[in-house]
């Protein structure tokens, strides 16, 4: 009797591809398995059409009984399809909506994440400007003799390092003008702050340098001229400014 019903059930499945029945539709429903009531209609219409087709003559009281029932479903399906396009519309107005809401919701999380951020950095630029002012406040004098070392260390340094060397001058000063033909420092018209920072900037460049001139080659020529032609004009531009200072008549 097993053999009988196994070898029943392949010729089944060799005939109906898909199997279906009401049973199955009645629990994939209740574990809302089917997302629309179209996956419904096609699984009805499924169990007719197998039916059909597994009784394939078409004066067998089986095919006949499901051809009859598919007809009478098809015909109400036709007087309910109306009623599920409108409830489809209404599921899209209200999916879109939604995602509208959402959408909205998202760009006013951040607006106000942009306007609180753009409060805290007015707020830390503030803060910054009075530890500004409290650093220049409490920097003492450059000495002499450190300005003039300054100066010489600015004259060593290499066109790369010069270039943010004359950055750090700028940012202090609107007016600088670094990209002419000859720039003019005035070490004494720097403040106190911007000295240091060029400083503590020239210090380090400078070791920078003597590191990397142990492992470069000696024969770079153009690096070598372009050298030479930036400190001529941080050496004209100190000279320069040597000069002015000594045409000052004395106090």
């Amino acid at each position: 009797m097993q053999e009988v019903m196994r070898q029943f059930g392949t010729i089944l499945k060799n005939i109906v591809k898909k199997p279906m029945d009401f049973s199955t539709i009645r629990k994939q429903m209740d574990a809302n398995v089917y997302k629309n009531v179209r996956e419904i209609y096609a699984d009805v219409r499924l169990v007719f059409t197998n039916a059909m087709t597994y009784n394939d003559d078409d004066k067998s009281d089986i095919h006949v009984m499901a051809r009859t029932l598919l007809e009478r479903f098809e015909e109400k399906w036709l007087q309910l399809i109306h009623k599920v396009v409108d409830a489809e519309e209404r599921q899209k107005d209200e999916e879109a909506q939604a995602l509208t809401t959402m959408q909205s919701a998202q760009e006013a999380a951040i607006a106000k994440l942009a306007r609180d951020t753009n409060n805290e950095l007015n707020q830390l630029n503030l803060h910054l400007g009075e530890l500004r002012e409290l650093v220049i406040q409490s920097c003492r004098k450059m000495t002499t003799e450190e300005k003039r070392k300054l100066s010489s260390g600015i004259a060593s340094l290499c066109p790369e390092y010069l270039f943010k060397a004359l950055e750090i001058i700028a940012q202090e000063n609107p007016n600088f003008q670094d990209a002419t033909e000859e720039v003019d420092i005035d070490i004494d018209a720097q403040n106190e702050i911007t000295l240091w920072r060029l400083k503590f900037f020239v210090k380090g460049a400078l070791e920078n340098q003597a590191r990397n001139s142990v492992t470069k080659p000696k024969n770079q020529a153009k690096e070598a001229d372009d050298v030479m032609k930036r400190k001529k004009l941080i050496y004209d531009a100190l000279a320069k400014t040597a000069r002015k200072r000594s045409r000052k008549p004395s106090p």
